[in-house]
C-alpha cells in the first residue's frame, strides 16, 4: 500500500529551498491536496513556510526534520516562492495561510467537512466563529479550544486529543505561533485523526483584528515590515536576523549554483 504522504508528494512535488522541502502546485492544488488528506481520515499535518520558518529549520536540525516530514509545506512567503522560481525554474505562486484558511473553510462548508480551531485566545476564537457562522452558515464547527499559556499536564494533553477526535473534525486549524505549532502538530501526528494545519497569524486576519496589506505591498514582500510596525519590540530581532540570514544563504546558494553550472 502506498503511504499517504508518498501519494500526496507524487501529486504535489516538493522542491528544496535552503534545506527545506517545499510543496509546489497551484492554489487549487493545495486545496485539493489538503482535502485529500482530510478525506483519507488519517493523521497528517500541513506547514506554511515563510522566511522565519526556513531560517528556524536551517538553525535547528530537529525542527528542519519536522518541517520536511510534513505532508504538505505551502510556500507562504513571497521570498520562498521567488526562491523556487529562480532556482527550480518553476512558476510557483504564493500560497499564504491567510488566504488558504478562508478558502478551505468555504470548501469545507460545501463538502460538509467538520473543522476544529485550536490555539489563540477565547476572544479571537469567538470572532472567528461569528464571522464563519455569518458568512458560511453551512460550515460545521466541530469544536474550539484555547489552551492555557503554560505547560499542560499529561491529563490535559490527553483530554484535548480525545476532545478533538470525538468532535469528528477532519480539518484542525492550529494557531500557537512558529515553531510551537509545527512541533505540536508533529507530536500529535498519529494521535489526532485529522489533517492539522499550522496557520498561525491567519486567525487574527480572519477574526478581523489585524488588517491585510494591499496586494502591491504583498507582492513586494513587505508584510514583515507591517508586522514589525505592529509589534516592534517582539519582532525586530527576529526579522533583523532571519531576513539578513535568508539573503546571505540565498546569495551563497546562487554563487554555488552559478559555479556548478559554470563547471558543467
Amino acid at each position: 500500500m502506498i503511504d499517504l504522504q508518498a501519494k500526496t508528494n507524487a501529486i504535489m512535488k516538493k522542491k528544496e529551498a535552503l534545506g527545506a522541502m517545499i510543496s509546489t502546485g497551484s492554489f487549487g492544488d493545495f486545496i485539493e491536496g489538503i482535502f485529500r488528506l482530510a478525506e483519507e481520515k488519517k493523521s497528517s499535518y500541513v506547514c506554511f513556510a515563510n522566511v522565519h520558518m526556513l531560517i528556524e529549520a536551517h538553525k535547528d536540525r530537529q525542527f528542519g526534520e519536522i518541517l520536511n516530514n510534513a505532508d504538505i509545506v505551502a510556500p507562504d512567503g513571497r521570498p520562498v516562492s521567488i526562491f523556487l522560481n529562480l532556482f527550480h525554474k518553476t512558476k510557483q505562486e504564493r500560497v499564504p495561510g491567510m488566504d488558504l484558511m478562508p478558502a478551505l473553510l468555504r470548501e469545507a462548508a460545501k463538502r460538509n467537512t467538520p473543522v476544529y480551531f485550536y490555539g489563540s485566545t477565547p476572544k479571537i476564537l469567538d470572532l472567528i466563529a461569528q464571522r464563519a457562522r455569518k458568512e458560511l452558515p453551512a460550515l460545521k464547527i466541530a469544536g474550539m479550544r484555547s489552551p492555557p499559556f503554560r505547560e499542560l499536564s499529561e491529563e490535559e494533553r490527553e483530554e484535548i486529543v480525545r476532545n478533538i477526535n470525538l468532535s469528528g473534525a477532519r480539518l484542525v486549524f492550529v494557531a500557537l505561533g512558529c515553531p510551537k505549532q509545527e512541533k505540536w502538530m508533529a507530536k500529535h501526528r498519529g494521535k489526532i485523526n485529522a489533517c492539522m494545519l499550522g496557520v498561525g497569524q491567519a486567525y487574527n486576519v480572519y477574526a478581523g483584528v489585524e488588517k491585510r496589506l494591499p496586494p502591491w505591498m504583498r507582492n513586494l514582500s513587505l508584510e514583515w515590515l507591517y508586522r514589525l510596525y505592529l509589534e516592534p519590540r517582539r519582532l525586530w530581532k527576529r526579522y533583523l536576523i532571519s531576513n539578513t540570514l535568508f539573503l546571505w544563504l540565498t546569495f551563497k546558494h546562487a554563487l554555488k549554483t552559478a559555479f556548478g553550472q559554470g563547471k558543467g
